[in-house]
């Protein structure tokens, strides 16, 4: 990710933490028996911190975001960057579905005589990084699928070949020889993918 877009998803998650605090100042679950009853608000697919602060699921947010991997390691980095999308979400839902903080929100936070945005900002900035790329995100995934199993049956071939015999054998190594062209094929794919994903991402973050 460019330093300019880092800084600004950066700038985003400061103010999803203002929300936060301003929520937590509410104590909006202060009466609420089901809440208090709960060992955290999200599960734990999504966050690993346990509290009923909202502000603490941000701070986990900001952790993950200082801690995103370089974009040389494309699948941790685009792992880590749905991980804060993900979040980022969850946590404006519960901001965003509370009646008394929506009409606290409307009061103090949206700008006077401006059109409102459909997303908030900080959804907005972690869209802009990480789409339209989902699609070749998938395809890259099922690329990188497909070669680890035409590799596990390369492998299975050559276990084959040390206990046949020499027919046998030779069978065997014209069928390896075809995995191997369907292997070069599959990494050919994935190159090409990889190319796809690298200029949108370019488009994206000029």
């Amino acid at each position: 990710m460019r330093a300019d877009s880092f800084d600004k998803l950066c700038q985003q998650v400061t103010t999803l933490k203002q929300h936060a605090e301003q929520f937590d100042k509410a104590k909006l679950f202060a009466k609420n028996r089901y809440m208090q009853a709960q060992p955290s608000l999200f599960d734990r697919g999504v966050f690993t911190t346990k509290s009923m602060k909202l502000v603490d699921y941000v701070l986990e947010i900001e952790d993950e975001v200082n801690s995103l991997p370089p974009l040389e390691r494309r699948h941790a980095h685009n792992y880590a960057l749905e991980r804060i999308g993900n979040q980022v979400q969850a946590v404006f839902n519960v901001i965003k579905s509370t009646p008394i903080w929506e009409k606290e929100n409307k009061s103090t936070y949206k700008p006077r005589n401006k059109p409102v945005s459909k997303s908030p900002p900080y959804q907005q900035a972690v869209k802009q990084i990480m789409q339209p790329a989902h699609e070749l995100y998938d395809e890259l995934k099922q690329n990188h699928e497909f070669e680890r199993r035409l590799v596990l049956m390369v492998e299975e071939c050559k276990l084959r070949m040390q206990n046949v015999g020499p027919v046998k054998a030779k069978a065997i190594n014209l069928e390896i020889l075809a995995l191997h062209a369907r292997l070069g094929r599959c990494r050919k794919a994935i190159s090409a993918t990889e190319e796809k994903i690298q200029i949108v991402e370019k488009q994206q973050l000029r």
